[in-house]
Order: C-alpha cells, then structure tokens, then sequence
C-alpha cells in the first residue's frame, strides 16, 4: 500500500513583535549534529504523542512563543488530524539518525533551518523544522512533516 501523506503547520516566522532581538541573531551559533538531532527527534516524537493521544498540550508548550501565540491546543490538533485520523506512528525515528537534505543553517532572522529525512521502511519521514531561540533555547517555530513512500524523493 501507497503511504503519501501530506501534513505541514507552518508557525508564524514574523520576528517583529516576538521579543526577539537582533543581538539574539548575532548570539545564535549553529547547534552541533547531536543537539541538532535531538532537536529533530524531540519535536517529531512530541508531536506523534500528541497525534496518538490526541492531546496537543505538551506539543504547544515545548513550541517558541510566536508559534505558541499564533497556534493554541485546539488549532494544533486541528492542523495535524490527517495524522491523527490515520493513527500514524513516527516513532520508528527514535532508533534511525536524521539524514540532512540540506545543510543546516542560521538565516538572518536567526532562525535554525533543519530539513531531511529518516531511512524508514516502507515509507520515509520527512521533516522541515525551524528552531528560534525562545526563553534561552532553541524551540519549534514551525513544524513540516511528511511521510512519503520511500521509493519517492
């Protein structure tokens, strides 16, 4: 069976009016590969729990302020019912590494760019994640993931 689903919520990447300053930008150094796949893995997992349990509170506390600010519990479980309703797990991710499709990077807003995938069977689970720091460390700013047949690029 085909497995293509397609769920992405984009939180609001607007830094004015977050709090955030430039001299927060200047601050911010490229995390390592271990935090950067910790990030990844903590993010994708929270929201599995929330898409099997159903509860989106943990997942809208662990996000960056503009992204807890525009998206409360409910929106999020809203935005992310095709998972939900299909009951998909993502936890195979815990026991693979993150393969980065692109390099990660800090752009101008200081915002942490991270996109790849995970080698998953049959299907890959693909992610684009972007980290801001919020109240001293790096937390989802928006969140993209995808599970595709692996046979897709």
């Amino acid at each position: 069976m085909r497995l293509r689903f397609v769920c992405a919520l984009l939180g609001a990447l607007l830094v004015l009016g977050s709090g955030f300053t430039r001299s927060a930008v200047a601050e911010s150094v490229l995390p390592s590969e271990a935090v950067q796949e910790k990030l990844i893995k903590t993010c994708i997992l929270t929201l599995n729990d929330a898409n099997l349990t159903g509860i989106y509170t943990v997942l809208h506390a662990k996000l960056a302020k503009p992204f807890r600010t525009q998206f409360n519990p409910d929106k999020l479980k809203a935005g992310f019912k095709g998972f939900a309703d299909q009951q998909i797990d993502l936890s195979v991710i815990s026991i693979k590494t993150p393969v980065a499709s692109t390099p990660s990077k800090i752009d101008e807003r200081g915002v942490l760019q991270l996109r790849g995938y995970f080698d998953t069977q049959p299907s890959r689970v693909h992610y684009e994640l972007d980290f801001l720091v919020s109240e001293e460390e790096w937390k989802p700013l928006s969140i993209n993931v995808r599970v595709r047949p692996a046979s897709e690029k």
